[in-house]
């Protein structure tokens, strides 16, 4: 509610400087102006009249009455006749509300932290980046700094059909690749395309990110609805049980549990798709860090005008940097551009041809060979020290990606492990919380050790041995 001026303190608001060489009504319209702005006049709230404000501050009602007339004009004021001045009600911050208490930070626990989705910042290769900024600064058109087109500069669209051709199996021309800020807009894009094409339920893995597919379907007006994963990848038959006619699944290495979606069940899937009139959109996790044998090709190599694929250097390079991709059927694609047009005309254009030239060049490809030995070699002393320290658990999920999954004793209770643990600083993180499908669940761990110092890896193990073995 808006508080009566009753009773003058002007001295509180105003100081009015007849040396200062600025005029006074210009002083009082200032004054009155960041009072409003800064909130020490609220929206509503009654002013003095003139001739109260004048004898106030010691200036004539002329002058305040030119002031108030001003300030009504630029929209700072309102006034009716028989009625007092008061501040607009849009232009008056609201009332100050006490802001709560702030959340204590978490600080990463002092041993080690398996915390999982990650890659290792420190690998990121700054000077290989560098060197191409530098480079498309120097060598670019002066047109490459003007607005581009919205899905992606042709360079780079061209280069990333023919990469993923090469080393992903993808059937992709440059004119069904678009070029997105992340993994996140580009999920959204063929989302709003799939709703507005008439799909209205989306399929998704569990477990997996429930949280951020639900939050994305919703927003683009799909329900989300979850199916289960088991050894084979997801459940194509549960899939069709659901109703969807869209599904995201991560086929290469499934998050979390880091399945390879097998061969059966591909066909299955694609089967699926082409009965229902539907869309598989493939995220293709961790693709690029296989290690026990080469890379399973993309799911859209299988299908082209089925499947959506989504990519991102996120991982490979590093999520700062804000891009990624998606190839879609050729039918799709005026949409997605339209909808990249109005969402931000367009990804950075000069960090394209830096893409594309350290693409081109050969650097990302030796950057990923050295991330590759990294992380291996990170691989193995995790389960060396789970050899050492917890023998008979089973390790699954290692064939890719940066995390493992660790199946606890029966009965263990994950909850407990993962708290007991904290108290000794060694970060672990559960499984049971990623599932959305009722039933019961084994207590498993995801050990995560992408952004996990390789000598952090056995002391940390070594410190919750006796927890894991229950």
């Amino acid at each position: 509610m808006a508080v009566e001026w009753a009773g003058l303190g002007p001295e509180l608001l105003f100081t009015i400087d007849r040396d200062s060489g600025v005029g006074l009504r210009a002083q009082l319209e200032d004054q009155l102006r960041d009072a409003i702005r800064g909130g020490r006049l609220a929206g509503g709230e009654r002013l003095p009249s003139s001739r109260e404000l004048a004898r106030a501050v010691g200036l004539s009602r002329g002058l305040v009455q030119d002031c108030y007339a001003q300030l009504q004009a630029e929209g700072y004021l309102v006034s009716r006749p028989g009625s007092a001045t008061r501040v607009a009600e849009a232009a008056g911050l609201p009332r100050a509300t006490p802001a709560p208490p702030p959340r204590p930070s978490r600080s990463r626990p002092a041993v080690a932290d398996f915390r999982h989705g990650v890659p290792d910042l420190r690998l990121a290769p700054r000077e290989d980046w560098a060197w191409a900024v530098r480079e498309v600064c120097r060598t670019a058109p002066n047109s490459a700094f003007d607005y581009g087109d919205p899905i992606g500069d042709r360079q780079l669209r061209e280069v990333l059909a023919a990469y993923l051709r090469r080393v992903r199996a993808v059937a992709a021309s440059a004119e069904q690749v678009v070029v997105c800020t992340g993994m996140a807009q580009a999920f959204g894009l063929v989302l709003r395309a799939l709703a507005a094409g008439g799909i209205g339920t989306l399929a998704f893995e569990d477990p997996g990110t429930a949280g951020s597919t639900t939050g994305q379907a919703n927003a683009a007006g799909l329900a989300a609805v979850p199916v289960p994963v088991d050894e084979h990848g997801l459940d194509v038959e549960a899939l069709d049980r659901s109703g969807a006619r869209a599904v995201l699944v991560t086929p290469a290495h499934q998050w979390p549990t880091g399945v390879v979606l097998a061969g059966h069940r591909r066909q299955e899937l694609l089967t699926w798709a082409r009965r229902r009139d539907g869309v598989v959109i493939e995220d293709d996790y961790d693709a690029e860090f296989r290690y026990d044998r080469d890379p399973v090709g993309s799911l859209q190599g299988l299908d082209p005008d089925r499947v959506v694929s989504l990519g991102t250097v996120s991982k490979s390079l590093a999520p700062a940097l804000r891009l990624g991709w998606l190839v879609a059927p050729e039918r799709l694609v005026p949409a997605l551009a339209r909808d990249k047009l109005v969402t931000d005309r367009g990804s950075p254009g000069l960090d394209q041809l830096a893409l594309a030239l350290l693409i081109e060049s050969g650097r990302y490809d030796r950057h990923l060979r050295r991330a590759r030995a990294e992380y291996a070699a990170r691989r193995r002393t995790l389960v060396d020290a789970l050899a050492a320290h917890a023998p008979g658990l089973r390790v699954t999920g290692l064939a890719a990606g940066f995390h493992a999954i660790l199946h606890l004793p029966p009965g263990a209770d994950e909850q407990q492990v993962i708290d007991q643990a904290r108290e000794r600083g060694v970060g672990l993180y559960g499984l049971a919380g990623m599932h959305r499908v009722p039933g019961p669940r084994p207590p498993r761990l995801i050990l995560g050790f992408g952004d996990t110092p390789d000598h952090a890896i056995a002391p940390g193990i070594a410190a919750v041995a006796d927890l894991l073995r229950g």
